[in-house]
């Protein structure tokens, strides 16, 4: 871990737990794994942010098939929130709602992987889902020529299958633009 870096801690919301429409594989050890992150980030002091991602409000094009499909889930406010393990990280560090599967999108997000980038950092990825927000923010942070970092096990898909599928996609882009690791590698980087 570098001091320098900036972690994301993607869309850990309750619709993404285990029993849920949406549930993740691991999202409970990719939490856990997470806020050991966000712990050893705090005492380092490296720039950490929480994303949501929550249904657009106006939603335009394919987004309005998005919404009616997923009416119930949208409508559910314990579905979207936070989990719990990962609203104290919220109330403490930037908290950035989105409406689109990519963080950078949403320009507090945007403008941290920026700095991160001036001053060497790299866009460390926590979250869910692999496939889906996890998988486009880190292609839009290497657009944005931000070296990123994706943490296997701090990241959680539907299945082993589409984590591995994600994982492979990236690895194309190892070592110039991306890197992966584990958390505990992540963690005892000097």
């Amino acid at each position: 871990m570098r001091k320098e870096d900036l972690i994301l801690v993607i869309d850990m919301q309750n619709v993404y737990r285990e029993g849920q429409e949406w549930a993740c594989r691991d999202f409970d050890g990719a939490a856990a794994r997470t806020c050991d992150i966000a712990e050893a980030a705090d005492q380092m002091g490296a720039e950490l942010m929480v994303t949501a991602f929550l249904p657009p409000a106006l939603p335009e094009g394919d987004w309005q098939h998005y919404n009616e499909k997923y009416a119930a889930i949208n409508a559910d406010p314990w579905l979207n929130a936070l989990a719990d393990e990962i609203v104290p990280l919220a109330q403490t560090h930037p908290y950035c709602p989105k409406s689109t599967y990519s963080a950078l999108d949403h320009p507090s997000v945007r403008a941290a992987a920026l700095r991160a980038r001036e001053r060497g950092g790299r866009v460390v990825l926590t979250g869910v889902v692999a496939e889906c927000c996890v998988l486009w923010t880190a292609c839009a942070a290497i657009d944005l020529g931000c070296h990123v970092l994706y943490l296997t096990d701090a990241v959680s898909g539907l299945d082993r299958s589409k984590e591995a599928a994600s994982e492979l996609v990236l690895s194309g882009l190892a070592p110039l633009q991306c890197e992966l690791m584990s958390a505990g590698d992540y963690l005892s980087e000097t």
